[in-house]
């Protein structure tokens, strides 16, 4: 009995570090932390050392609801160093009340309304020509284009963002993490 039950203990482990096996090397850590299929965009990426500026924004928005939803989602997730590279006060200045609408575009500028990998990315980039048109929640128009096995994203300003890690899978869709923030026109 007690040797049935050490061998069941240990069938457990295995099965749970295999678990855990897997899903590291499925998904990359982001800041620091790792990430979980099994978790959705916020419950991720609250945990992630550099998206605290983000994870400050989608809460003062309220979009944290949105986000936690079904989805599916592609998050396109600018780190704390791409929040601090605009103009000095632009993040203060989104992060108070009356300007919650300008927070929400912003933020919804980077947020598409499909579960879109790096492979599928690149297909769609690849079958446009070399540049994809993109439509996000926020009704944004970004474009989708390579240089080399990177993926780039260009905003309405004309700013251009790489992806720096991609295909990070989320229970309710994927975040690819960006080094600029994409900002609307006007």
């Amino acid at each position: 009995m007690l040797r049935t039950s050490l061998r069941n203990l240990a069938i457990v482990s295995v099965l749970a570090g295999s678990a855990m096996l897997a899903n590291a090397t499925m998904n990359p850590d982001v800041g620091g932390a790792p990430m979980y299929a099994t978790k959705n965009i916020v419950e991720n990426a609250v945990n992630s050392k550099d998206h605290t500026t983000l994870v400050a924004a989608v809460k003062a928005a309220g979009l944290v609801d949105t986000l936690t939803g079904k989805g599916p989602f592609t998050v396109f997730a600018p780190t704390n160093a791409a929040f601090a590279e605009l103009p000095k006060g632009t993040v203060d200045t989104l992060l108070k009340p009356e300007n919650k609408a300008m927070l929400v575009k912003v933020l919804t500028c980077h947020v598409v309304a499909a579960d879109a990998m790096s492979k599928a990315i690149k297909k769609m980039i690849k079958d446009d020509g070399g540049m994809h048109k993109i439509k996000t929640v926020g009704g944004c128009e970004l474009t989708a284009m390579r240089k080399g096995k990177k993926i780039m994203i260009k905003d309405e300003m004309g700013d251009v963002a790489t992806v720096t890690i991609a295909d990070v899978k989320q229970s309710n869709g994927v975040i690819h993490v960006i080094d600029k923030v994409l900002l609307p026109k006007g």
